[in-house]
């Protein structure tokens, strides 16, 4: 009798290939041998390449305009100030672990974003970062919690990564990692499992928290400083966490090693909205007194064409007749302004007065489709190498610190993906993967059908 089939998905949030497959490699003698045994390769996020909404567009494979998930917060409607953060309820699409489920497969799902508030699932399953705190209710089922808070007390979902006390920051980036850890090894020996998938957000915390100080090439970066070596360190902790998983799980188990998207060092923040003042598209009533967030200014709507949200790429909103309660744009011209606006945003120069290289898209461009409350265009500033400013009220247009507190490093497109399997044996490096056909290549590694509706398909090492 065949063995049944497992999967174990170890998922390491904004990991990057340039670290894992290079600079890091000789260090990491488990995530190594994963390499060695099996295939691995760079892995294209999705558009926007941001935790919210990749994790789901892997776990569904449908593209964000697809989800109607462009981000961690949404414009609710056509609202010029109101908001919300996208959650567990705002995903529509059926989960990787839904269909398995239909085929009566068990599955064990912690962190996978967003994850609040927790689901029904064919198991177990842990929210993730975005739940609020410890005191409500983060499992199914519910009683899990007892059993999670008897070994690690309250449960850390994150830690606290934009502040200035990188010390106390560190030791708490720890204590999160061993927490959760301690609670997977605990899940994965005591729960009967068919699919076993996690996220581990610290890895990305370490990034936004500690890059400068030891990517050599960030502009920021001083050799010799107390963290240089914090990087290393901590990818080392996660691969010897990784070879306790893998002892756990059993030689016969397919593994998968993934990450949402990679991460690069930040070169600074450019302040959108006040370069929007300059260009005449947004207009104020009065000017900024200090730094302020956008929804608190005083925009004059009856004669402002667009302004934006800020983040790791920018977000742009027409203010458009019958669409926005003050619109000006004609319904009619709104194509023929955002060509005009994107053609000025390709012109931005950094401060030395080098041509960005900035990419401008709209999001039917991007997607098949795009429902949900969509931007009507999306920046990324210099190759997402330059935050946006949403704020307002600053002596620059370029601030060399992220406006939102201390973060040096941004996003990259591409993240890591290793796929280790016995039947599929040693392939070594491939060409780039999508994360679209992530959730596609699972179902056919269970012999499951793959749904029409999924937008990729299963990787050709799965399917010979």
């Amino acid at each position: 009798m065949a063995a049944k089939k497992r999967v174990l998905i170890i998922g390491l949030d904004c990991a990057e290939p340039k670290l894992v497959f290079e600079r890091f490699r000789e260090h990491l003698p488990n995530l190594r041998k994963l390499m060695d045994d099996g295939a691995y390769g760079r892995m294209e996020s999705c558009h926007p390449p941001i935790t919210i909404p990749a994790w789901m567009v892997m776990s569904t494979s449908t593209s964000p305009g697809g989800l109607g998930i462009y981000g961690f917060r949404h414009r609710r409607g056509f609202s010029y100030t109101d908001g919300y953060i996208a959650n567990s309820l705002s995903v529509k699409k059926e989960k990787i672990w839904d269909i398995l489920a239909n085929h009566d497969k068990k599955v064990c799902i912690v962190s996978i974003p967003p994850g609040y508030p927790p689901t029904r699932v064919n198991g177990e399953l842990i929210s993730c970062f975005i739940t609020p705190d410890a005191d409500r209710e983060y499992t199914y089922p519910p009683i899990l919690k007892q059993e999670i808070e008897k070994m690690v007390g309250p449960y850390p979902f994150d830690v606290e990564f934009r502040i200035e006390n990188r010390d106390e920051l560190h030791k708490n980036l720890i204590d999160m990692t061993e927490k959760h850890f301690q609670v997977i090894e605990h899940l994965l020996s005591t729960r009967q499992w068919d699919f076993f998938m996690f996220n581990e957000i610290g890895v990305d915390r370490l990034h936004h928290a500690f890059w400068k100080f030891f990517d050599r090439d960030h502009p920021k970066y001083v050799p010799g400083n107390p963290y240089e070596t914090v990087g290393l360190e901590y990818y080392k902790r996660i691969d010897d966490h990784i070879g306790r998983l893998l002892s756990i799980a059993g030689p016969d188990t397919t593994v998968l090693v993934i990450s949402d998207h990679g991460a690069k060092g930040m070169r600074g923040a450019f302040c959108f909205n006040q370069w929007l003042i300059k260009e005449g598209y947004l207009v104020l009533k009065e000017d900024p007194q200090k730094i302020i967030e956008f929804e608190k200014a005083a925009v004059d709507w009856t004669r402002t064409k667009a302004w934006a949200w800020g983040g790791y790429y920018a977000r742009v909103f027409f203010n458009v007749k019958g669409r926005e309660e003050q619109g000006i744009i004609e319904p009619e011209d709104l194509d023929k302004e955002r060509l005009e606006l994107t053609k000025k945003i390709l012109e931005i120069r950094d401060p030395e007065g080098r041509k960005m290289d900035t990419k401008v898209y709209r999001p039917e461009e991007l997607y098949k489709v795009s429902v949900g409350d969509r931007p009507d265009l999306m920046v990324y500033f210099d190759d997402l190498y330059w935050r946006s400013a949403g704020t307002l009220g600053h002596d620059s247009l370029y601030l060399s610190e992220n406006d939102t507190g201390p973060d040096d490093a941004v996003h990259a497109q591409y993240g890591i993906f290793i796929l280790k399997d016995r039947k599929i044996g040693k392939i070594g490096h491939i060409p780039d993967v999508n994360i679209l056909d992530v959730a596609p290549t699972l179902l056919k590694l269970f012999d499951i059908p793959v749904p029409g509706s999924m937008e990729g398909k299963p990787l050709g090492i799965v399917s010979n």
